[in-house]
């Protein structure tokens, strides 16, 4: 991964959705208000967006951002397109991290978050058009400077990240999402689950913990 860049923008929908192995969010589409089986929304989302920006600070995140998206029923279209573009604009970044817009996680895998899929796939098309002056002019002017755009949790990714030594701060940043953990209804280890996931990565890469990415040039 190249390190010569020093702004970058991390778009998920759902809080908690970058600690799973990427480390913490800095733009979310939702509040994550549909994500607790029997609390109901008007309680959950501001509980989510207080745990979000709990995990963001423990791995050094500032700025976290909602966009009021309806969670489990985000669309892809203009009106994402529009919110992502008019945030790029206005945050300069160099550099997008997403997460995973495949139909599947894996080949063999359950069946991806409608969510994901749509925020991931608006995210790269975002990219271009925060570029372009003709596009949403009433959000600001264009952002030149994207270089790239790296999603993580793919099956063919083209980069890996070395995080063996940050593990922990991305195994405590997951443990802030208590709220969301204790309504899994099932005993769930974050330690152990990122560790298997970094672990079985790192093998791939070459070291202990890694996480991977697929980037599509911008530029």
């Amino acid at each position: 991964m190249p390190e010569d860049w020093d702004r970058a923008v991390a778009v998920v929908a759902h809080p908690d959705d970058l600690e799973y192995g990427a480390a913490a969010a800095v733009a979310l589409a939702t509040k994550g208000e549909a994500g607790i089986t029997g609390m109901p929304p008007a309680e959950v989302a501001p509980l989510r967006m207080e745990e979000e920006r709990r995990s963001a600070a423990v791995v050094g995140v500032t700025e976290v951002e909602f966009l009021d998206h309806p969670d489990g029923l985000v669309e892809y279209g203009v009106a994402l397109r529009r919110d992502l573009a008019a945030a790029f604009r206005r945050l300069q970044p160099e550099m997008i991290f997403t997460m995973s817009f495949d139909l599947t996680w894996g080949e063999e895998g359950p069946v991806n978050h409608a969510d994901h899929r749509a925020v991931g796939l608006a995210v790269l098309d975002a990219c271009r058009d925060a570029a372009n002056e003709w596009v949403f002019p009433e959000a600001g002017p264009p952002s030149t400077g994207i270089r790239d755009a790296y999603v993580a949790a793919v099956a063919n990714p083209t980069h890996f990240v070395d995080v063996t030594a940050t593990m922990d701060a991305g195994i405590a940043s997951l443990r802030e999402h208590r709220a969301y953990i204790d309504g899994l209804g099932r005993e769930f280890d974050p330690d152990e689950f990122l560790r298997n996931i970094a672990g079985y990565t790192g093998l791939g890469a070459g070291c202990e913990y890694a996480v991977a990415f697929h980037r599509y040039p911008m530029g």
